[in-house]
């Protein structure tokens, strides 16, 4: 079913096959020997113009324990692009030596750009503030197998709205969902772009805005975490200003239910205090591992071999 297609943005995949990609992952989280060596033979191709630790070691992980290989670069300056080279020649050449290529840039729009270059499928890994599919991926899974399900809930989104592209990305498949309330929780400087709130709207969505964590903590099903992002800033004031407005620490969970799931993509700086960790509700780091088995899924489904 998905073969040979891109994920440039959550909305390519149907919520169908959204669900058969999440049946896949918990088969493959159940017996992590299902489809082993089922991408002998194939290539990945990572090509990440911006830091990465999870995403690229979670998709290079999923590909060498499906059996594939990998290549690429972590950081644009050991790439041509260093020396000039265009967007579009850096995908004709990496097409020409892998199956797939994983690609993360800072600039909104560069994954759409490089699928309509390449001769194989490409995965967004992140471009700029717009989209992060995978991560995506990783946080609807994660909430499935916590809750059960993908409806009836309400979730807080904390920190950084207007830059965090996995905030864009996952309440726009959340909206696909049932029964779904969104609570927005950031500064003023950093609330959801307006394009968000107008999708919301036409879809009537039930959100709320507001600057208290504290205020809506006590109603949330789902809390997701995100960092202040410091290397979308124009200027260091404006970040030293609003970095440290929302953290999460012991005295906050306590508001919460006692089911509550706490979220984060990762990295986090300091908006969630390290004490939080011993808390059965933090599940960041089951959502990191989670986010290789929804990639080893990907990968399969995107090549045809599962």
């Amino acid at each position: 079913m998905l073969k040979g297609r891109s994920l440039i943005e959550p909305e390519n995949f149907n919520l169908e096959e959204m669900d058969g990609l999440f049946s896949l992952a918990e088969k493959i989280e159940a017996d992590e020997r299902y489809l082993r060596e089922s991408c002998r033979g194939r290539l990945l191709a990572t090509l990440f113009f911006e830091p990465s630790t999870r995403t690229r070691l979670s998709f290079e992980a999923a590909m060498l324990r499906l059996g594939g290989s990998c290549l690429g670069f972590a950081e644009p300056g050991s790439s041509s692009a260093a020396k000039g080279e265009s967007l579009a020649d850096t995908v004709r050449m990496a097409a020409g030596y892998a199956d797939v290529i994983v690609m993360r840039s800072p600039k909104e729009g560069a994954a759409l750009l490089a699928s309509r270059y390449s001769q194989v499928p490409v995965i967004n890994a992140g471009d700029g503030g717009h989209h992060h599919p995978t991560q995506t991926l990783t946080d609807l899974l994660t909430i499935r197998r916590l809750r059960g399900n993908l409806k009836n809930f309400t979730i807080g989104f904390c920190g950084d709205l207007k830059f965090g592209r996995t905030v864009h990305s996952l309440t726009k498949a959340l909206a696909r969902c049932e029964k779904i309330n969104m609570v927005f929780i950031s500064p003023q400087e950093l609330s959801v772009p307006e394009y968000i709130i107008r999708q919301l709207q036409r879809q009537d969505i039930q959100f709320t805005e507001t600057r208290s964590l504290e205020e809506v903590m006590p109603g949330l099903d789902v809390l997701y975490m995100t960092r202040v992002q410091r290397e979308r800033f124009f200027n260091e004031e404006d970040y030293i200003r609003l970095k440290d407005t929302f953290i999460l620490n012991t005295e906050k969970m306590a508001l919460g239910k006692k089911e509550l799931v706490v979220l984060h993509p990762l990295p986090r700086v300091n908006e969630i205090a390290v004490e939080v960790d011993a808390d059965p509700r933090a599940a960041y780091f089951k959502q990191a591992k989670y986010g290789m088995y929804v990639r080893m899924a990907l990968l399969s489904s995107i090549l045809g071999v599962n």
